[in-house]
């Protein structure tokens, strides 16, 4: 089904705003933020202040992880009454590692007008002044915060070419980039702090030389971390001669089997058969 994004009817709009310099927004985020009925906000103490810095009034219902289900239908009303609305976070765009995807979604299935403001984002100043490869780039946000379970999703991404993208927190940075060194290898690395404020800085260098110095460090962090530029290209092996790369590495074989899977993007039966036929 086919959106036609600008014909008068009632619409959802997600508005970026400012990730930390009060200057970073545009034109049509303000425009939008008079215009529509009601805006809801990740936090509307930190919405509020940017209104009143912009000398907007505008009623404001708070939208966060714990509510935003029950928000879905309150969305839907006011649409349903001919108004507009619109969805902020404190920083940056909706949806982009904070809220805003469960009303969006649900206000799609409904069949009503979903439109994205370009804006700021903090993914992509990181990425453009990080010195690493910009495309193709994969951007993965928050990593888990339980360190078994974020190995795991590191051990899931070390194979990645494209230049990989994290947000991370100052209580965590340390330990994350510790994980990175172990299980990724002691790879180029940027990583930007405050961006767009007074204080922004950027980290350049390998793992480890820079997770010594960010051992105090404070703010919201984006990494940008280079891709497995090592990975083979094994389009000239049989599956069986695949298979037996990592059986010589010392890999158990159905592990073998699913790694070659998962690299060739077929399905395992597939590899397992052609590998017991020879």
């Amino acid at each position: 089904m086919s959106q036609k994004s600008y014909n008068n009817t009632p619409t959802l709009y997600l508005i970026p705003t400012p990730i930390g310099n009060m200057d970073d927004i545009t034109l049509r985020a303000i425009n939008t933020l008079k215009e529509v009925e009601v805006i809801f906000s990740e936090d509307t103490r930190v919405t509020g202040i940017l209104l009143k810095h912009l000398n907007i009034k505008k009623k404001l219902i708070a939208n966060h992880e714990y509510n935003e289900i029950k928000n879905q239908k309150l969305a839907l009303d006011y649409l349903s009454h001919g108004y507009n609305i619109g969805i902020v976070t404190d920083r940056g765009t909706p949806i982009i590692s904070d809220p805003g995807y469960e009303i969006a979604k649900f206000i799609i299935d409904q069949g009503y007008n979903v439109v994205g403001l370009p804006g700021a984002t903090a993914l992509i100043p990181a990425l453009i002044v990080s010195g690493l490869t910009p495309s193709p780039f994969m951007f993965y946000g928050f990593l888990n915060s339980k360190e078994a379970k974020r190995k795991k999703e590191l051990e899931n991404l070390k194979n990645i070419k494209a230049t990989l993208i994290f947000y991370e927190a100052p209580h965590r940075i340390t330990r994350t980039l510790e994980n990175m060194l172990e299980i990724m290898g002691n790879r180029q690395i940027s990583i930007s702090r405050e961006i767009s404020k007074k204080y922004e800085e950027i980290y350049r260098g390998q793992i480890e030389d820079i997770k010594e110095q960010l051992v105090d460090a404070k703010g919201e962090f984006v990494i940008i971390l280079d891709g497995d530029n090592t990975i083979k290209n094994y389009d000239n092996l049989t599956i069986v001669e695949h298979v037996n790369l990592y059986v010589d590495d010392e890999i158990a074989l159905m592990d073998a089997i699913k790694k070659v899977a998962k690299e060739r993007n077929i399905n395992k039966s597939e590899v397992y058969n052609e590998y017991h036929k020879k």
